[in-house]
């Protein structure tokens, strides 16, 4: 597949996935972790947090500083990012999206005044910080900005093109570590799936809102690219390959799924659980749609009733397999468990949270102990297997194994040779409102069939 070029990039649709293909940048870099990355756990406040003062975009649109209508050759970064952002990323839209009927519509079913200057909105559809920390170029029109993502830059701006200033230093200035792929989970998961101080709520959602959805490598490769991931990128940055990305992503965004449970479902003291927490689709389908049956990992969990989205946990367990973990036999049935105790207490529920939570800082464990590149077509093949069998039945399951097959495809220089199949696959999961679970476990079927050979599942039988 041919590379997209910064300048004429245009976002495709959302499920349209395989038309990105994941962009052909799979570099090799020995390991699955950045090496200076120890733990899973962030260290750095999000930008909304910061206490920096925010300059506002403008003060970053000059064209000898990011608003230059050409990508520049001559220095590390493109100096484009502006003109990029304000023509082809949606974030830059994301406070006009407050402004239309729907938007209208959802902040009166909120009972909200208007959805344009409520914080409840704002928070994630803008650079919402406090007004003591917007500087005189500060506009909240602007959206989800610069410093929204990359943090207030009072102080870095002044040392960002310095060419003695380390990252360490510029971190410490306030520049948010969006190449770490652990920071940038937790400020991506922030507004696409929630932390303890926002969410997207089951109220939210049912005054409108749509559900959400989050994967760190292909939301990051569908953006409207304003950094180019070449050799220098990678040394300069420390970054693990795309790959090694996933497999933080996936991790980072198991155990933030763990305490939002915890939060949302044993802390919460409430009689209604937040059904946030539970696969939309187990309930919001037709009356005459009769297609449940119990999957590998609902076993035990009746009909009729709520599934937790398993979705941000289920590829633990490949994961733990390729890594061959001494836990990895026990996630399916402690992700079982999981569903099965959010029915019977709270405190039964934080037990299996825990379990799960340990199984889960195993996985993390074997992770930064791997010195070599992950066996890919090996965890190609484990994914593709259970989704052929239906273990992901779940629309946000599937969507989920639709998108690391992807990146796996790709990252084994197999995408061309199984463009058709995995096409078929993403076909499968078009309209969420239409999904059948058969239709993409038959697609998955077909994709197995134009896989190669794994050596490891060949000794295994």
């Amino acid at each position: 597949m041919d590379t997209i070029s910064h300048t004429s990039f245009k976002r495709p649709s959302r499920l349209a996935l395989h038309l990105a293909a994941l962009i052909a940048l799979m570099i090799a870099h020995p390991g699955l972790w950045a090496e200076n990355r120890s733990s899973l756990s962030a260290q750095s406040a999000l930008p909304q947090d910061d206490g920096y003062v925010h300059l506002g975009v403008a003060s970053c649109a000059s064209s000898v500083c990011h608003g230059a209508m050409l990508e520049r050759t001559s220095t590390t970064v493109l100096q484009n990012e502006y003109v990029t952002w304000t023509r082809h990323d949606h974030h830059a839209d994301a406070y006009n999206t407050l402004l239309t009927d729907a938007s209208k519509r959802m902040a009166t079913n909120l009972g909200l005044p208007n959805a344009h200057e409520a914080d409840l909105c704002l928070d994630c559809h803008a650079d919402n910080v406090p007004s003591a920390m917007r500087g005189p170029e500060f506009d909240i029109s602007d959206g989800v900005g610069c410093e929204a993502c990359h943090g207030g830059s009072e102080t870095w701006a002044a040392l960002h093109t310095v060419a003695t200033v380390s990252d360490d230093e510029l971190r410490q200035a306030g520049l948010y570590p969006t190449h770490d792929p652990v920071e940038a989970t937790a400020l991506c998961l922030s507004c696409h799936l929630g932390n303890e101080d926002k969410l997207a709520t089951h109220r939210i959602m049912g005054a409108g809102h749509p559900r959400l959805s989050f994967e760190l490598v292909t939301f990051l490769e569908l953006l409207p690219p304003h950094w180019e991931r070449d050799d220098e990128y990678l040394e300069r940055k420390d970054s693990t390959d795309l790959l090694g990305q996933w497999v933080q992503g996936q991790l980072t965004t198991a155990k933030s799924s763990l305490r939002l449970l915890r939060t949302h479902l044993v802390d919460s003291n409430t009689t209604l659980p937040e059904l946030a927490m539970f696969d939309c689709h187990a309930c919001h389908h037709a009356m005459s749609d009769q297609r449940w049956q119990p999957s590998k990992l609902t076993v035990g969990v009746e009909p009729g009733t709520p599934r937790l989205n398993l979705a941000y946990f289920a590829f633990v367990e490949p994961l733990a397999q390729s890594l061959r973990t001494s836990g990895s036999a026990d996630i399916v049935p402690a992700l079982r468990a999981l569903n099965q105790s959010a029915h019977v207490s709270p405190a039964q529920l934080s037990d299996i949270l825990n379990e799960v939570g340990e199984l889960i800082d195993e996985t993390i464990s074997a992770a930064h102990q791997v010195n070599e590149r992950i066996d890919g077509i090996a965890l190609l093949h484990r994914i593709a297997e259970e989704s052929a069998l239906g273990t992901y039945r779940d629309y946000s399951l599937a969507e989920q194994a639709a998108m690391a097959m992807n990146l796996l495809l790709e990252r084994e220089a197999l995408w061309e040779q199984s463009r058709p199949a995995m096409r078929a696959v993403f076909g499968s999961l078009t309209n969420e409102e239409q999904y059948q679970p058969d239709s993409f476990a038959s697609a998955a079927k077909a994709l197995l069939k134009v896989l190669p050979e794994d050596a490891e599942h060949s000794e295994e039988r």
